[in-house]
């Protein structure tokens, strides 16, 4: 299922607020998500677990690997879901 880069930023906002206690407003494309957002490693797996079920694609972990921003996790989330 095609998502917009939209449709995508706005599915891991609503995981981050919700699921991560994430004040939406602190929300921005280029905050870092473990240094301003205190993500730690076990958020990440958890975050990638929920995208997993919001996609229903298969993520690759060593995609994530380089992730710091929200736009990173956009872009990485765009790539999967768009790929055939």
């Amino acid at each position: 299922m095609a998502m917009s880069k939209e449709q995508i930023e706005a599915t891991i906002r609503k995981i981050l607020s919700e699921e991560f206690d994430v004040a939406p407003e602190r929300l921005t494309p280029d905050v870092n998500l473990f240094t301003e957002l205190d993500l730690d490693s076990i958020d990440a797996v958890d975050l990638v677990v929920r995208l997993q079920q919001e996609t229903g694609k298969k993520v690759n972990p060593e995609d994530f690997r380089q992730i710091r921003t929200l736009s990173d996790v956009v872009s990485v989330v765009a790539k999967l879901v768009n790929e055939e």
